[in-house]
């Protein structure tokens, strides 16, 4: 049977999604895999997760679905020249060093991601849905059509998605908000089991609704 597995927030724990990715062993000629966005920022590798996840599309087109995370929106707003500081402060210092920028992070800084790199990023998803499940990085509003739903409540989403009971009309698995173990409530399963602090990286495997983990960033000091 074909499986689906969905991966939490990586925050650039290359070494543990590599080591997530050789214990599920999804095979892509039939499974989906999807990710719930936040690949950089924290943790010291983000340049090699998004190459692995662009690696992993490349080798199997249409069935790899990256979504967007709010701190892949926020990049792309430091690229565009707006809300840096805010950016840095959300550790994005570690992803662009991992890209060989250092401090004080001035200039062009676009000019020097990979133009496959900047593709990947803007061409991230808000939300994906199949016949049973939504998938979104933060959350949704409530009494909002999915097709509606707006970037800051699919990327940024926290409070007011957490304490809601309203029905989507699907469960709605999502990452962004960290948890110790995974969340599980009638409408919403959460995943973010905080890798980069120190926590496990989380996949749930579907349709046999069972989590995957992998330690996270040793030593890690946030």
């Amino acid at each position: 049977m074909p499986r689906t597995y969905v991966i939490g927030d990586i925050h650039g724990c290359h070494a543990s999604l590599l080591e997530l990715l050789q214990k599920i062993q999804p095979d892509l000629s039939r499974d989906r895999v999807i990710f719930l966005g936040d690949y950089i920022d924290r943790g010291p590798d983000a340049k090699k997760v998004v190459a692995e996840v662009i690696r992993l599309m490349e080798a199997a087109p249409g069935r790899v679905i990256p979504l967007m995370g709010n701190h892949e929106q926020i990049f792309l707003a430091s690229l565009a020249g707006e809300e840096r500081d805010f950016y840095l402060r959300m550790g994005g210092d570690k992803t662009l060093e991992s890209y060989g920028i250092m401090p004080p992070f001035t200039g062009q800084i676009a000019s020097r991601i990979p133009a496959s790199h900047l593709h990947f990023f803007h061409e991230l998803l808000l939300y994906w849905e199949d016949r049973d499940y939504i998938y979104v990085h933060a959350g949704l509003q409530p009494h909002v059509h999915l097709s509606q739903q707006s970037p800051r409540w699919c990327c940024w989403a926290r409070e007011q998605f957490l304490s809601s009971r309203h029905d989507f009309g699907k469960k709605v698995i999502f990452g962004h908000t960290p948890f110790d173990t995974p969340l599980i409530d009638k409408n919403k399963i959460g995943i973010d089991t905080g890798a980069v602090y120190g926590g496990r990286l989380t996949c749930l495997m579907l349709p046999d609704f069972e989590f995957v983990s992998v330690p996270g960033l040793r030593n890690a000091d946030f």
